[in-house]
């Protein structure tokens, strides 16, 4: 019989609102030691600043570019519920509005599987269903561990080593299938081919990548992004517009700390939100990832639910008539009680 613990969303995932100083700056009280944070100025054009520990400190990948990792020192040091940054402008300009997005990763041995690539380095929590791998592609098709424990729902990939590093952000979502994949840093369409992921969905033990460059080119470095939904924490799902300012509703089973939506029947932004940057309804900020654009205030885009969230707007990039949309979305609170998520080891 599982055991059961107490558990909150923003144990896991939380969003920090902040203004840059352009000088040596705590952002504390994160609820967790971050493991992967994303950092995007609001109201500015900065290009967006992913980091991670399975990378280390300082080297950061941009989500709207195809850019290869880079190497920032003292831009950022990741800490005890905390990350230090330095003066680097893109993440502290002085006076700059600016959100950073953390997730909470930890086990760093014993992942399961019998994979053919091992990966370099990595990070998993199978509570939260994230995990964060660093490994060599080979060229040729091959199985990765994710260390979930439950087939993820959603994978993001991206070569990370120059010169080779000019790739897109590849990214597997259930809702697509094992067939295609869409690009994070693009508004295009998904792509249909065996080369991304082999024709095959991801096991509770492993993924599978073939020979595409995003996610396996030969001899060159890569990071891996899994997500698995959890109740009452976070969903990886679809649904179709409407075209109507009196939108779709979707249930998630919670109310949502952080979306990311993309049309992927046709041509469409990625768009985020949060319930932090303004964070009240119908005004709920957004931002796009394939561009570096500040934060769009104009809307209303969007209602923050208790139990899910509903379109307000006829934007065809989230809310096209007939179009079928993708989401990621992480809990800021339950619908369902914490004693209904069982205790995995972190």
């Amino acid at each position: 019989m599982a055991a059961y613990i107490s558990f909150q969303p923003s144990d896991f995932f939380s969003t920090k609102i902040f203004t840059g100083n352009a000088s040596t700056q705590i952002v504390s009280s994160i609820g967790f030691n971050p493991a992967m944070t994303w950092i995007k100025e609001r109201d500015g054009a900065n290009n967006h600043a992913l980091f991670d520990i399975v990378r280390g400190d300082d080297k950061h990948l941009e989500p709207n570019l195809t850019n290869a990792e880079a190497t920032e020192s003292g831009a950022l040091a990741f800490g005890t519920d905390q990350f230090t940054l330095g003066n680097w402008t893109p993440i502290n300009g002085s006076g700059n509005l600016t959100v950073a997005w953390n997730w909470k990763a930890g086990t760093t041995t014993g992942i399961a599987g019998s994979p053919s690539i091992t990966p370099a380095s990595y990070s998993f929590n199978q509570t939260s269903g994230f995990s964060i791998l660093k490994y060599e592609g080979s060229g040729a098709t091959a199985t990765l561990p994710h260390g979930l424990g439950v087939a993820p729902d959603m994978i993001i990939t991206k070569e990370i080593e120059a010169p080779g590093g000019g790739n897109d952000w590849g990214v597997y979502h259930q809702a697509m299938g094992n067939t295609k994949a869409a690009w994070l840093n693009t508004t295009a369409a998904p792509g249909t081919s065996s080369t991304y992921w082999n024709d095959t969905s991801p096991t509770s033990t492993l993924f599978t990548v073939s020979t595409n460059t995003q996610s396996n080119g030969s001899s060159t470095d890569y990071i891996a992004y899994c997500f698995a939904s959890k109740k009452g924490y976070s969903k990886f799902g679809s649904y179709e517009g409407n075209g109507s300012a009196d939108g779709a509703f979707v249930y998630t089973g919670f109310r949502p700390a952080f979306l990311i939506v993309k049309r992927y029947s046709t041509t469409g932004q990625w768009m985020i939100y949060d319930d932090k940057r303004l964070g009240y309804n119908e005004k709920n900020y957004d931002f796009q990832t394939a561009n570096a654009n500040a934060e769009r205030t104009t809307g209303p885009y969007l209602d923050i639910l208790s139990n899910g969230f509903k379109l307000r707007n006829t934007d065809t990039d989230f809310n096209g008539d007939g179009n079928t949309i993708l989401y990621m979305a992480f809990a800021a609170f339950p619908l369902v009680s914490s004693n209904d998520i069982p205790t995995v080891a972190r």
